[in-house]
């Protein structure tokens, strides 16, 4: 009788490339007849299929660690829940892949592959109806000065964003802050990858750096993060640099996950918004529209294409 480290590495093998969750596998070996055997054996302990379910989940996961020593092909993503794969590509493969052709899908997806400009308006409706903020996309491509194919990436982030700290503020204070200077709304910057790995994960992370530090608020986005040290090379350069990490949930994204938190910067980096704004129609229109807020004391979501009685927004309306 195989064991459960081999059924599972054949599983996935068989699956080449694509992504499964450890109940997915889970089931399937609960359920399947060549492996009745097993299931057999450790059912006796158990008075449920959920519970023989459980087991199998716990087993895959604590063994983990084994999978990817003993089959170097074995990759798991980070962030939960964990998904399992099969792939024989390297590192600098799959983030070839990933940018020219989308992500692969999971069991669960359909066939279509998502695209990085996807992610923002997912991410767009994560940020204003869990957090609270108010974003737009920056594109990079539309500025005055180019710097060679990828030269803005380091300038521009893809999407930038206000929230208003005044949302449960009585309205005399409301009115008496700003003659006392009084901080009213934070300024927020996102760098946006379909996939970090160990590949890409310095080059992303410097990137978001580079292009995110005025505000007030950085974030490095991803809709996944794969293969072993790409989260230990997160958390110690966040930690080092105040840069937070979150990941995206593609299926559902108000399930999205700050993993990392952002280390606040007190104040904006004002000079560097002035060359954004001087360079991109699209820094002053978010800029204006930042001002609109201060003007009205309301960060109001028809301004941004946010609300449910405007046309819905795509993420990269200006």
């Amino acid at each position: 009788m195989s064991t459960l480290k081999e059924i599972v590495a054949d599983y996935l093998k068989a699956n080449k490339d694509k992504k499964f969750k450890a109940r997915t596998i889970a089931e399937w070996i609960a359920k399947a007849p060549e492996h009745a055997e097993m299931s057999g054996a450790k059912r006796l302990g158990f008075t449920s299929d959920k519970e023989l379910e459980n087991q199998f989940v716990n087993e895959i996961s604590s063994q983990r660690p084994a999978l990817q020593r003993d089959y170097p092909q074995i990759r798991v993503t980070d962030g939960r829940p964990r998904e399992y794969y099969w792939t024989e590509k390297t590192d600098e493969e799959e983030v070839a892949e990933a940018e020219s052709t989308g992500l692969p899908g999971t069991e669960e997806s359909n066939s279509h592959k998502l695209k990085e400009h996807d992610l923002y308006p997912l991410l767009t409706t994560y940020l204003w109806s869990v957090e609270g903020i108010a974003s737009m996309r920056i594109n990079e491509k539309a500025a005055s000065k180019q710097r060679g194919p990828k030269g803005n990436q380091w300038l521009f982030p893809d999407l930038v964003g206000v929230r208003d700290l005044t949302t449960t503020w009585h309205d005399a204070i409301k009115t008496v802050a700003p003659y006392y200077a009084a901080s009213q709304t934070d300024l927020w910057s996102f760098e946006v990858k379909l996939l970090l790995n160990r590949s890409n994960v310095r080059e992303s992370f410097f990137q978001t750096l580079s292009n995110s530090s005025w505000a007030n608020f950085a974030y490095l986005v991803a809709a996944e993060i794969a293969g072993d040290g790409a989260m230990e090379e997160l958390r110690m350069l966040c930690a080092l640099h105040g840069v937070g990490l979150m990941e995206l949930d593609t299926a559902d994204p108000t399930e999205s996950q700050i993993l990392i938190p952002a280390r606040q910067r007190l104040e904006v980096d004002w000079l560097s918004c002035d060359r954004l704004l001087k360079e991109s129609a699209d820094f002053s229109v978010f800029i204006k529209r930042v001002i609109v807020r201060y003007q009205t004391r309301d960060l109001d979501g028809k301004v941004w294409g946010l609300t449910s009685d405007d046309t819905e927004s795509d993420g990269t309306s200006n």
